[in-house]
């Protein structure tokens, strides 16, 4: 009985210490960011990984056209908004929500996702919360590395997703 005791800790062991190293080599590819907007009372908070280009084609490439993508890498990334908002024009409520988009090459949908923590490959359409068409456009110069910005409006905020020669645009505004 002993024996068996001591092959299942060593076991556990060396999965634990595997799974620990295999988040340390993604994380060194692809590292976290938060990107965060606090203005008149309205707080946003972005947890997200940034991913390079690498010499790859990224839209309509590694990210294919037309198809989820998990808007970074590594994790889902997820964004936490602090009170009610308006995203292009329809209604959201505070909490946190995982961030998805469908890029294309003029308009993308940016999908709000009541499942947060999951690995970003690991999308339920059935917890969507919010769908919006978002505008995107020509980025120069080219970024090398996924970033998510934002800029003050008036009434809230213009949260841009850019990577590569491209930029998303989501409009939010407090309600």
């Amino acid at each position: 009985m002993r024996r068996v005791l001591i092959i299942l800790a060593s076991i556990a062991a060396i999965l634990l210490i595997g799974f620990f190293v295999l988040r340390t080599l993604t994380k060194s590819s692809s590292p976290e960011a938060v990107a965060q907007f606090n203005n008149d009372g309205l707080t946003i908070t972005v947890n997200y990984c940034r991913p390079y280009k690498k010499g790859r084609v990224i839209f309509g490439g590694l990210v294919p056209y037309g198809k989820v993508w998990r808007t970074g890498a590594n994790e889902a990334t997820v964004i936490r908004f602090d009170q009610d908002v308006v995203i292009a024009g329809k209604p959201l409520k505070a909490g946190s929500y995982s961030l998805w988009t469908i890029p294309e090459q003029e308009k993308w949908i940016a999908i709000f996702n009541s499942e947060t923590g999951q690995w970003g490959t690991n999308y339920d359409q059935t917890k969507d919360v919010l769908r919006v068409p978002i505008d995107a456009q020509s980025h120069k110069p080219t970024a090398e590395q996924f970033y998510i910005d934002f800029m003050k409006k008036s009434d809230g905020a213009t949260m841009q997703l850019v990577w590569d020669e491209t930029e998303a645009v989501v409009p939010i505004q407090k309600q």
